[in-house]
């Protein structure tokens, strides 16, 4: 994951670089209503006109993140599913543990990679790796045995929806109670992943 120190200092040429990584961070502290360039500029200690010299406007900024994003989760997804050995199953179930650990980290989940806003930005870059990503998706949960690329998509979204879940649940402190550390929740997100998957079995 990118890091920006906390003094907002960028070496000249990086600016670009630097906002992306800030947008980030002030993604996973504020989410995506409440993100904006102006906040991200004041991260980093520039103007508020400094991003636009790269950025025309806050959803271009915002496909950008996306698409970074997109690389780092289909990274992450394929560094735990390579973890989780040869089983196929195993495999497609860590996407939920992966998904929920990068998604805590970085507040970049599907609700940013697929944003609605950035339908109507031609970002051929974006589009590459958000096709990349589902791909990877697709090939893990073809691969447990689903007689049908219909059946798949609907084994992924299934899977994505319940680790989004206890994505926002997590940040919202709904476990707080419990006191269930990042790990104690990850490894509930695999079981309610591995429960996903053996239905889909049983039809």
């Amino acid at each position: 994951m990118r890091k920006v120190s906390r003094d907002r200092g960028y070496h000249h040429g990086d600016l670009r670089a630097s906002l992306i990584t800030a947008s980030f961070e002030l993604l996973a502290e504020v989410g995506l209503r409440r993100f904006s360039v102006a906040a991200v500029a004041r991260r980093l200690g520039v103007s508020s006109a400094a991003p636009y010299r790269h950025f025309p406007g806050r959803d271009h900024l915002l496909s950008a993140v996306s698409a970074a994003a997109a690389h780092d989760l289909r990274s992450a997804i394929v560094a735990a599913a390579d973890r989780a050995g040869a089983d196929p199953s195993s495999r497609l179930a860590s996407v939920a543990e992966a998904y929920f650990r990068y998604v805590v980290r970085t507040g970049a989940g599907f609700h940013v990679i697929y944003a609605a806003e950035l339908y109507a930005v031609p970002d051929e870059a974006r589009r590459e790796q958000t096709r990349a990503l589902m791909a990877t998706l697709l090939e893990l949960a073809s691969a447990v045995g689903v007689p049908s690329h219909r059946q798949a998509v609907a084994l992924v979204e299934a899977i994505v929806a319940v680790a989004h879940g206890y994505t926002t649940l997590f940040a919202e402190g709904f476990f707080a109670q419990g006191a269930l550390t990042v790990d104690a929740t990850a490894a509930r997100a695999v079981a309610a992943a591995e429960a996903l998957i053996r239905a889909a079995g049983d039809r």
